[in-house]
């Protein structure tokens, strides 16, 4: 297994740290004695799950490549954490309006500096036992990316349990084989099935969706055209704007016009027979968004931590 130098990487990334993540609040109040969002809380081990994401995401992609969405409510606790990222790389909203708002706006603030290549997203609450494998499995889908630019790719977590509270993929016919394993054509999502339907899910083979994604901005962008048009257009008419003492006054006028958007709900659903998905293999991987899944991974871990005692 090869992973690519950063210094040699022509991706970008995108990590996502602005979500509110309450579903968490009575763990982080344990642990950090404040309503703590999770991603700046070292909910496994010492290290917060941000600065996990980050450590990870730069095995392959630079830091100076990699924006980081933030919101600003949140600043008290994610402002010790950045003071190493320059403030162009740092895409602080004025309020959580969802996944599909967040990456939108980091999508054009990479198009406003410039950038034209391929991107690739990283949610900020997961465990994952194996960083350089887990990106090894990332550059694979950008090198895919570089041969066929429309082609978005998901990375899919083979499932070892009926969890009927993550996202599933079902994928369709074998659209290429990479130095990562072969790629499938993703012929539809299951958002948190029934407990009977997971189990049928995971007895087909199906796989968990880890949220991570891979594709051109360009690609990106178009889907966010066709699908959110009004949210496309509202931030296209900012651009200019970004960059300049007026960005916060403008962005916070729009965010109080907008409503929460999933991309989960309206990109990856809504273009389903346009994506294709890469199965990480020989990695253990977890969505850390409810505290019987944390504390499930701690136990398999082997960790005590003293929060837990307690």
């Amino acid at each position: 297994m090869t992973v690519a130098k950063p210094e040699n990487s022509a991706l970008n990334a995108i990590v996502l740290a602005g979500g509110d993540g309450t579903r968490l609040t009575c763990l982080t109040r344990k642990i950090t004695g404040l309503e703590t969002p999770k991603q700046f809380c070292p909910i496994i081990g010492t290290v917060t799950l941000f600065d996990q994401t980050r450590q990870r995401v730069s095995i392959v992609v630079p830091p100076g490549e990699t924006v980081t969405v933030l919101s600003q409510p949140h600043q008290r606790f994610f402002k010790p954490l950045v003071c190493d990222i320059a403030e162009g790389n740092l895409v602080v909203q004025p309020r959580n309006r969802g996944t599909a708002v967040a990456i939108l706006y980091a999508l054009f603030r990479l198009i406003r500096q410039g950038r034209r290549g391929t991107v690739a997203i990283f949610p900020c609450d997961h465990y994952v036992s194996d960083d350089r494998r887990f990106m090894f499995h990332v550059q694979a889908a950008s090198n895919l990316v570089d041969e066929f630019p429309g082609q978005l790719v998901l990375l899919g977590i083979p499932a070892d349990a009926p969890e009927s509270q993550y996202g599933w993929i079902e994928p369709g016919d074998p659209f290429k084989l990479t130095n990562a394993g072969p790629v499938f054509r993703i012929r539809r999502f299951w958002e948190k099935p029934s407990p009977d339907v997971a189990q049928e899910l995971l007895r087909q083979g199906f796989l968990w969706n880890s949220f991570v994604v891979v594709a051109r901005i360009t690609a990106l962008l178009d889907l966010f055209a066709r699908a959110l048009s009004p949210f496309y257009i509202s931030f296209a008419q900012l651009l200019p704007f970004f960059g300049t003492t007026s960005e916060t006054k403008i962005i916070g006028r729009l965010y109080d016009s907008i409503a929460s958007v999933s991309f989960s709900d309206t990109i990856l659903t809504g273009f389903s027979t346009e994506l294709s998905v890469l199965p990480v293999r020989d990695v253990r991987w977890n969505d850390l968004g409810e505290p019987t899944r944390v504390l499930n991974t701690i136990a398999q871990l082997g960790l005590r931590p003293k929060w837990l005692a307690a």
